[in-house]
């Protein structure tokens, strides 16, 4: 049956290559299928090692389906295995666009983590970003959370170290209230700062281990430390990441940008929408972006709710928070 006289019937049929082929499309508990029903209002069901997927109603998403799925199945035996946040990404994105951007990202591992997971960006805007870290020395990233600007940061970071591109990596996280309540903590200076850092070394010991983290930080090739210990100081040959940059002043921040030394890379994080800092204070992320956006060597990526790659309702939260934001301007 041609193609065209399967879609105006509403059932196409895909033959997979294998019995693990099949597996790997449908996923644990049929969880891939469900996803593809839920985005293309179709029917997927397997009939002895072929895909039989079956319009619900006249829909032009159809057509789309038959296209993306295609795709997806030409690109299964070298792609490996894909969770169902992933093909619902791809999924979405491609009936949005027609665009299959994720084939590169799919093939483009960042780093392999102590566990053996592979890392690579699950977006098109995720892709730009790792894409944007490799071609400039200085990289700002600024979107919601959930949208994996400090994890891929620090993955590639961890990429770098072991590719001996960097001899060391240095993350940096402001402790918004060190001039306030920050002194009420129990314990001395490190232990009141842990709380600030936490989240960092909680990625670091997914991607290395807590072992080799600890190996490592002793050796003095990761440091995680606060802002404030960056003054004074020339980072050479390092991979240097500034997390929650929100939370930075202008003058903190410049302090941060000059560090930078020879051999060196920057990457700085930050979600303009969540800003801690007291009533009064400017945010240096927000200000830097008119500073700094003339120099052709500094990059600039903006996430969005697209690029959430949490539970999918997430990008639902995101939305309705935006939307409540403008109404409430108005």
């Amino acid at each position: 049956m041609s193609t065209e006289a399967a879609l105006k019937d509403r059932e196409f049929r895909i033959v997979l290559g294998s019995v693990d082929e099949a597996q790997r499309f449908f996923g644990q508990f049929d969880a891939n299928a469900k996803v593809l029903e839920g985005v293309f209002d179709i029917e997927v069901s397997l009939e002895g090692g072929v895909l039989v997927v079956r319009s619900k109603k006249e829909s032009e998403l159809f057509s789309v389906a038959h296209d993306f799925l295609r795709e997806l199945v030409s690109f299964l035996p070298e792609g490996g295995a894909i969770t169902p946040e992933e093909l619902r990404k791809m999924a979405l994105d491609f009936r949005e666009n027609r665009k299959t951007w994720w084939k590169s990202a799919l093939e483009e591992t960042i780093f392999i983590t102590a566990s053996h997971k592979p890392i690579r960006a699950k977006t098109l805007g995720q892709l730009k970003y790792i894409r944007a870290i490799r071609e400039s020395d200085v990289t700002f990233c600024i979107g919601p959370a959930g949208t994996g600007k400090t994890y891929l940061a620090m993955a590639m970071a961890c990429s770098a170290l072991q590719k001996k591109e960097v001899s060391r990596i240095v993350l940096v996280r402001p402790a918004v209230e060190a001039g306030e309540s920050l002194g009420y903590l129990p314990g001395d200076l490190k232990e009141k700062i842990e709380p600030y850092l936490r989240p960092l070394y909680d990625a670091l010991y997914e991607m290395l281990s807590a072992e080799r983290f600890q190996k490592y930080s002793e050796r003095g090739i990761i440091e995680v430390a606060p802002l404030a210990y960056m003054r004074g100081r020339t980072l050479n040959d390092s991979f240097i990441v500034l997390d929650e940059a929100q939370n930075t002043t202008p003058e903190q921040m410049k302090m941060f940008l000059t560090r930078m030394g020879f051999g060196s890379k920057v990457v700085v994080t930050g979600d303009i929408t969540q800003v801690d800092l007291p009533a009064g204070k400017k945010s240096g992320l927000i200000l830097v972006q008119e500073i700094l956006k003339d120099i052709r060597e500094i990059a600039f990526i903006y996430l969005n709710e697209k690029d959430v790659v949490r539970h999918h309702l997430v990008q639902e939260i995101i939305r309705a928070y935006e939307k409540f934001g403008q109404a409430s301007k108005k």
